[in-house]
């Protein structure tokens, strides 16, 4: 371990993605310096395998706990795990044929605090970042084809409403996929371009093999520090303003929304149900309930849950025990999940699943992986998908330029190297 001072950060950076990417696996996460409750991503990359997690095991949440071996992992949990905690199955179509885990164990890790970085490894990774070139290829992507027109999303929302009103369940998210073909790809150029039209503060870069994550989400599922959990859900969404009394009335408009704050109730318990399966009892804290946080594209109402872990329980079991999270799902969330299924057309994939880093004794932290572009460099594919909650009092045309909002950054993102 050594530490080293940087003068030219953003130069040093590029480099360093450049060099990384020039290995099977790496990941990279940053918190944009955006402050959030709990904070947002460490800024850490890692680079090289030591060990790749390879399951066969039915529970992979337990594989990976067999894996971990007290060691630094980096990875993502896809969504389709939730067939390996409840009896369900994933038979959509899928575009990019991610796998539905990745984690490992890197050779390299480099600790950015400020201009200084701590870097683990046993060779001189700055004289090989300072050796490397940047890669200069432009990105050119098909323009994305919608998984469902607007006429056939607005059907599907309408059935939805009609399962809420039967009972079958309060709160769905209902999510669409974009998807196109790639002609040329630079992953770095684009993640750099994609964090600049949308900071946030659990945006990460990851590389398996030939699947790449650029992800800009603003939601936590969860982190653990010592015993201590928190999870900070997402439901209610408004685009920013032209002028700034147009902002601070959107932000207004958001916060007084009673469709919005029931969404963001009826996660809040069922996050509390997920935390009081691994805590301690009477632990279980909400902190902060619709909570606004303004984001370069969007408005979101956040709220923070906490709680502490049973002395019982290991850290795999807490995520487990709340995953998929609940502002992807709704509730009840096997029931939502089930008709998820049914209604989307396409697989979700790594999407809506969670990207993060486990430390060697145990702590981690996991995004939302929402407001994220998923590369397949072998198929040449892309995919990228947005949704919203689905409540009796949707207006299906409002959810649908919700969903346009959200998908906003991406778009315009893919446009620019058309």
């Amino acid at each position: 371990m050594k530490n080293t001072f940087i003068n030219n950060k953003p130069l040093f950076l590029e480099k360093a993605l450049h060099w990384a990417n020039g290995f099977s696996h790496c990941a990279y996460f940053q918190s944009n310096g955006i402050s959030y409750p709990y904070q947002g991503f460490d800024e850490i990359l890692a680079v090289g395998v030591k060990r790749i997690f390879s399951p066969n095991e039915k529970d992979r949440f337990e594989a990976l706990s067999a894996f971990h071996q007290n060691k630094w992992l980096f990875g993502y949990l896809g969504y389709d795990l939730k067939n390996d905690t409840e009896k369900l199955s994933s038979n959509n179509v899928d575009h990019v044929l991610f796998p539905e885990i990745s984690f490992f164990e890197p050779q390299h890790l480099l600790f950015f605090k400020g201009n200084e970085i701590e870097i683990w490894s046993e060779e001189d990774v700055v004289e090989q970042i300072g050796k490397t070139e940047s890669d200069l290829t432009q990105s050119k992507l098909s323009q994305p084809q919608a998984s469902i027109n607007k006429e056939e999303y607005i059907g599907i929302i309408e059935k939805l409403r009609q399962h809420i009103e039967d009972g079958d369940c309060y709160e769905i998210n209902f999510c669409q996929e974009f998807h196109g073909e790639i002609e040329n790809v630079n992953p770095i150029q684009l993640y750099s371009d994609l964090n600049k039209l949308s900071p946030s503060p659990f945006s990460c870069f990851q590389k398996h093999h030939e699947h790449y994550i650029l992800s800009s989400s603003p939601e936590r599922f969860m982190k653990k520090k010592g015993n201590k959990i928190v999870s900070q859900p997402i439901k209610g969404t408004r685009p920013r303003g032209k002028s700034t009394a147009e902002d601070e009335a959107l932000r207004k408009e958001l916060r007084s929304d009673e469709k919005e704050l029931a969404e963001n109730m009826m996660i809040v318990d069922l996050v509390r149900n997920d935390l009081a399966r691994s805590s301690k009892i009477g632990s279980v804290k909400v902190e902060e309930i619709f909570g606004i946080y303004s984001f370069q594209q969007v408005h979101q109402m956040i709220s923070t849950i906490v709680s502490e872990k049973r002395e019982d329980v290991s850290a795999f079991e807490v995520i487990k025990n709340a995953f998929p999270m609940g502002s992807m799902t709704g509730a009840p969330k096997i029931k939502v999940m089930e008709l998820i299924e049914q209604y989307e057309s396409t697989k979700r994939g790594a999407f809506s699943g969670a990207a993060g880093y486990i430390s060697p004794n145990g702590d981690f932290d996991f995004n939302v992986l929402i407001r994220s572009l998923f590369l397949n460099c072998y198929s040449k594919t892309y995919s990228f998908q947005a949704g919203s909650a689905i409540t009796y009092d949707s207006i299906p045309e409002k959810e649908y330029e919700e969903c346009m909002v959200k998908a906003r950054a991406i778009i315009s993102l893919i446009q620019q190297g058309a």
